[in-house]
């Protein structure tokens, strides 16, 4: 038993392929699975309402944390996963998660494996993420899959989600090493920006939302360039390294300039949100 959340703004193109996903877990009913639609103008509410037994509510504000707190409200089970509406979880992912996050008494987080999906990407956006993937912190944290889970326990020292841009980035800096835990299973796929200026515009929604909990855990700046250079072996992967720093440093740069902004703006990859099985 469990609960798999998805808050979705204006997913009605990529949703299918997540709750396609889902279909034999939420057909047998052992798992509620419950898509909060945020500031939606498109159809992702009559999207997910084709689905028998996917639970649906409508805010009207866009705000991700918004539309978790509402979902929150409205479960039901306990382990819950937080799933992003792009990310594809397999069967095998979704319920080694919550087997862990509903027997475990010491673990209050969990999220699966993951692997990136860079099929269709221009060659640098391919480097950063090779870079991405050699670093440690990116295999040991809960950030980046677009899904993690929390048992009741874990949910309780949460209580409600803040208005912050990195829901993923808070949970990971909420609990301790030994709280958390990457589950061992069938990767769960998560599709990449495919060119170089939909990258940076992830970026900047990514370092502003670092910004925002510097005061839970400091900044992870001087951890990320000892990282990125003990994951030098070889010409590629400095060739790759070199790549992520030049990124890192366009992200970080003030809007206008191709970096960070300073608006409420919620920059988004649109290069990735299509459905492209066939």
């Amino acid at each position: 038993m469990g609960t798999v959340i998805i808050p979705a703004h204006n997913e009605a193109a990529v949703l299918p392929r997540t709750l396609d996903s889902l279909a034999q877990a939420i057909s047998s009913g052992t798992v509620e699975v419950i898509v909060a639609c945020n500031g939606c103008t498109d159809q992702t509410a009559a999207v997910a309402r084709s689905y028998p037994r996917v639970r649906v509510i409508e805010i009207g504000e866009a705000s991700k944390t918004a539309a978790l707190n509402a979902a929150d409200r409205t479960a039901s089970h306990w382990p819950r996963l937080y799933l992003d509406a792009d990310i594809e979880l397999t069967l095998d992912a979704l319920f080694a998660t919550l087997e862990l996050l509903a027997g475990s008494e010491t673990v209050y987080c969990a999220r699966p494996a993951f692997r990136y999906d860079y099929s269709g990407a221009t060659w640098p956006v391919r480097a950063y993420y090779r870079a991405r993937t050699r670093l440690p912190q990116s295999a040991a944290s809960m950030w980046g899959a677009g899904v993690y889970g929390v048992n009741e326990k874990g949910h309780n020292r949460l209580g409600e989600f803040p208005p912050v841009t990195a829901d993923d980035c808070l949970i990971d800096r909420l609990y301790r090493a030994h709280e958390k835990a990457v589950v061992p299973c069938h990767p769960v796929t998560v599709h990449t920006p495919r060119t170089a200026r939909a990258l940076i515009a992830t970026l900047k929604r990514i370092y502003r939302g670092n910004g925002e909990l510097q005061h839970l855990q400091g900044s992870h700046t001087v951890r990320t360039v000892r990282e990125l250079a003990g994951s030098v072996h070889s010409l590629l992967s400095a060739f790759d390294a070199v790549v992520y720093g030049v990124f890192a440093l366009l992200g970080r740069r003030p809007d206008g300039k191709g970096g960070a902004s300073r608006t409420a703006t919620w920059e988004r990859d649109e290069t990735s949100r299509t459905d492209t099985r066939p």
